[in-house]
């Protein structure tokens, strides 16, 4: 799955994501009511915490949800509600180890459909409709996962030259792009 991203806007958190499928998707998870790139620098900085070089979910669901949770309160903590967000993470590794053998990949590896595709992330413990949208695109856009019709199982998110979420944020530039256009949201609201 190797591919350069430019989520976190670290260079390290960054070639995570690249590499990771697991990172990726605990980003994602990890994408709400905070900056988009504190939420994607959220799976290295765990990494780190762990003494590891990747997330591992057979690990992750099997820790001590009060050390998880203290794990992620340390400072600077990994998200705004850290106990929350750890919870959900374990929830999302676990899912992932019940049905995937904890290999987040397999979520998307070999879908035939946009439409599976996306009926598999809807289903991730803390991925809604929107969530797994905003990933679909993710997928196709930057990591080359383009199941046929995944441009339409994304929905707005996968429209092409738009600047919606983070599925479209390849660099400083894009992501400024993305932050205006969620304020015009906001604003019209």
């Amino acid at each position: 799955m190797a591919t350069k991203v430019h989520l976190a806007q670290r260079p390290e958190a960054d070639e995570l994501l690249g590499r990771s499928p697991l990172a990726a998707l605990v980003g994602m998870l990890l994408d709400q009511q905070v900056p988009m790139e504190w939420a994607f620098t959220g799976p290295y900085t765990i990494t780190q915490r762990l003494g590891a070089d990747d997330l591992d979910a057979h690990e992750i669901a099997a820790r001590d949800p009060e050390r998880f949770a203290a794990l992620l309160s340390e400072k600077p903590a990994v998200h705004r509600y850290p106990g929350s967000m750890a919870k959900r993470v374990q929830q999302l590794c676990q899912y992932l180890v019940d049905n995937y053998d904890g290999d987040a990949e397999r979520v998307w590896k070999g879908v035939d459909s946009g439409k599976e595709l996306f009926k598999r992330l809807n289903a991730l413990p803390g991925f809604g409709k929107q969530k797994a949208q905003i990933f679909l695109a993710l997928l196709g856009k930057q990591y080359g996962v383009r199941p046929e019709g995944w441009r339409e199982a994304a929905g707005a998110y996968g429209e092409e030259g738009s600047h919606r979420s983070v599925a479209d944020i390849t660099g400083p530039e894009t992501l400024a792009k993305v932050r205006a256009f969620k304020q015009e949201q906001k604003a019209a609201k």
